[in-house]
């Protein structure tokens, strides 16, 4: 599934948003569950009603079939007792996933390589009696449930529905995380945590875009996708890894991902005890902050130049200190 959700688990020192796909981040930055692709908005979602109580020998059967085989059919990407024709290569696969992993590895010719169109996807393959059949939840020659979760614009099918999929009309995709803890932005053309409905920082189209470390299409990718304050995406797992080298600013726009006041702070009594030479002590400099973007004269110091206005060390030198 890809999907764009969000959640909320990284550190306290970044902000929580989405998939899109299915888990989180906390702070100063949000994070985007993952995302159960497909391309056009719903008109069909079903899951799989069993009756309780009551029953008669006929109606148990007709139960027993419907799930027969729950949960052992599928792929690495969802559990589902079918497989897909893909419109585009007329070949059978159990997933787009699984089509896409094939069409697009490196042993294939780069001119033959492409993704399917999910959402023209017409002909499924039941897992149990191999009927080809048109795209619905239950095989038309055996009963049985293809899938719990059943998207009929997306073709998604999924047994598991602990992910409490969903789909969004405004992204035209499946999501996980239930539709009432997300909400839709018609700007940033994505969905967040309803946690962050009234804050998050607006980009037009903010995933629609590569992981500025990865290259990943965040829209499409299957990991937690995290928006940073400055409103950016990355994949959270990126974000962690950079992290770890102790790289703390967006890569795109380079403002900081987390509040960098006790960095700063280090900075201050470093410079205080580290005095320039004579020839550089009253050198000025200008500078630009990356995290407020105000331009102002400083002295120049090797370890760093401090903004006036926001006080952040964060800052590039744009003139000053000729030879």
């Amino acid at each position: 599934m890809v999907s764009v959700a969000v959640n909320h688990d990284l550190s306290s020192s970044l902000q929580v948003e989405s998939n899109f796909t299915e888990k989180g981040l906390a702070g100063d930055s949000v994070v985007t569950n993952c995302i159960e692709v497909c391309e056009s908005p719903l008109e069909s979602s079903h899951e799989e009603h069993i009756p309780t109580g009551g029953i008669c020998d006929e109606e148990v059967a007709s139960t027993e079939t419907y799930n027969k085989g729950y949960l052992n059919y599928g792929c690495s990407h969802y559990r589902r007792r079918c497989q897909i024709r893909a419109p585009c290569c007329n070949e059978i696969f159990d997933c787009h996933h699984c089509h896409n992993e094939a069409k697009n590895n490196i042993c294939v010719d780069q001119k033959l390589r492409h993704d399917i169109t999910r959402h023209l996807i017409m002909k499924v393959i039941c897992a149990l009696c191999h009927t080809e059949q048109e795209a619905q939840q239950v095989c038309r020659n055996c009963g049985v449930c293809m899938g719990r979760y059943f998207c009929g614009t997306c073709k998604l099918y999924d047994d598991d529905i602990s992910k409490d999929q969903y789909h969004c009309d405004g992204c035209g995709i499946c999501r996980v995380g239930g539709s009432n803890n997300f909400f839709h932005c018609d700007k940033c053309e994505c969905c967040y945590s309803m946690l962050l409905k009234s804050s998050h920082p607006c980009i037009e189209r903010a995933m629609h875009q590569n992981c500025p470390v990865c290259f990943e299409y965040l829209f499409e990718s299957r990991n937690d996708v995290v928006s940073m304050p400055c409103g950016h995406t990355i994949h959270r797992t990126c974000l962690e890894q950079m992290q770890d080298y102790y790289q703390y600013a967006c890569p795109i726009c380079s403002k900081s991902v987390r509040n960098m006041s006790k960095v700063w702070e280090k900075y201050d009594l470093e410079i205080a005890a580290t005095p320039m030479p004579p020839y550089y002590e009253d050198k000025m400099v200008w500078i630009l902050c990356n995290d407020c973007g105000s331009n102002s004269e400083v002295k120049y110091h090797v370890v760093g130049q401090k903004c006036h206005d926001c006080k952040s060390y964060n800052t590039r030198q744009t003139r000053g200190l000729g030879r």
